[in-house]
């Protein structure tokens, strides 16, 4: 009996961190990261469903320019926390449960942003001249209006 409690360390020692405080519960977040580095933006890729490699997707994402994150480029406080895929292709890269984290570049995230801005538009555009144009040259078309809001009310007015 003596001899563990010789073995023991007091509160004070310094293998007793005394400093650290208990963190309160909270709801496991399963897709929490770290704030990206500046400039940049985090995104999760799929990279397998169902237990099936998705490798389509990755490329796809990759070539749009997407960057895969390491272990090694996050925080050490983060580093540790979140799971690196441990063999394969994409080994070392941040991976949770099928997704793998990726980043990239703000500038490039808003000039796909206007590009596919531009693509809706341009569809929309394309709808109204057909549509709207050749309604009002023949009388056999059903009047469409170009306002694009709908209401929705229940019961009597």
């Amino acid at each position: 009996m003596t001899e563990s409690k010789a073995n023991r360390n007091s509160r004070e020692s310094g293998a007793h961190d005394n400093q650290t405080r208990r963190k309160p519960w909270r709801p496991v977040r399963k897709l929490e990261t770290p704030e990206p580095p500046p400039g940049y933006t985090y995104r999760w890729i799929r990279e397998s469903m169902l237990g099936a490699e998705d490798r389509s997707n990755v490329s796809r994402r990759i070539r749009e320019g997407w960057e895969l994150v390491r272990g090694t480029d996050l925080p050490p406080e983060w580093a540790e926390s979140l799971p690196t895929m441990d063999n394969g292709r994409h080994a070392g890269v941040i991976y949770n449960e099928g997704l793998l984290l990726a980043k990239m570049p703000n500038e490039t995230i808003n000039e796909r942003r206007d590009y596919y801005d531009g693509k809706t538009q341009a569809a929309k555009d394309a709808l109204d001249n057909n549509m709207f144009g050749d309604a009002q040259k023949d009388n056999r078309y059903v009047k469409y209006d170009a306002k694009r809001d709908a209401q929705v009310t229940f019961g009597r007015r």
